[in-house]
């Protein structure tokens, strides 16, 4: 009496299944993944910008009925505004200009590189100052903040 044997494992159809979702996975989740680690490496840029307008901020304060504050240079920033910016590895140049915060993105990815962050101050009727995200026309609006 012979007895036939039951072999256990996968069909290749079952394989190629599981390959095909892997792949669709990982079409889906690369992008995505990139795009959050540009966002991730933006938050050095927007923090820095966010410093600085804290700094023209309370310059307007403190001097009200005076122009907007202006600084061509990073170290211009760090003599006028008294802002201590530190090693700034993601901007490779940073003005104010009239109030207007300019940062160039360095050292991140090419589709950001070379491409400018602004903040741009308005002056509400109460007195406080509302601070508005833009980019240079290259920018990705997806990388442009919304606060």
């Amino acid at each position: 009496m012979l007895r036939m044997k039951k072999q256990m494992g996968f069909t290749l159809i079952e394989l190629l299944i599981v390959i095909a979702i892997i792949g669709i996975l990982a079409a889906i989740a690369i992008p995505m993944y990139k795009a959050q680690t540009i966002k991730a490496k933006l938050t050095e840029v927007t923090n820095a910008m966010s410093n600085v307008a804290s700094a023209v901020a309370a310059f307007m304060q403190e001097n009200p009925g005076v122009a907007w504050p202006s600084a061509p240079s990073i170290v211009e920033i760090r003599n006028s505004l008294g802002v201590a910016l530190g090693q700034i590895g993601r901007i490779s140049q940073m003005n104010v200009n009239v109030g207007v915060i300019t940062a160039t993105v360095q050292g991140i990815d090419n589709s950001v590189n070379g491409e400018n962050l602004i903040l741009t101050p308005t002056s509400a009727d109460d007195g406080s100052i509302v601070w508005n995200w833009t980019g240079s026309a290259a920018m990705p609006p997806a990388y442009v903040p919304k606060r």
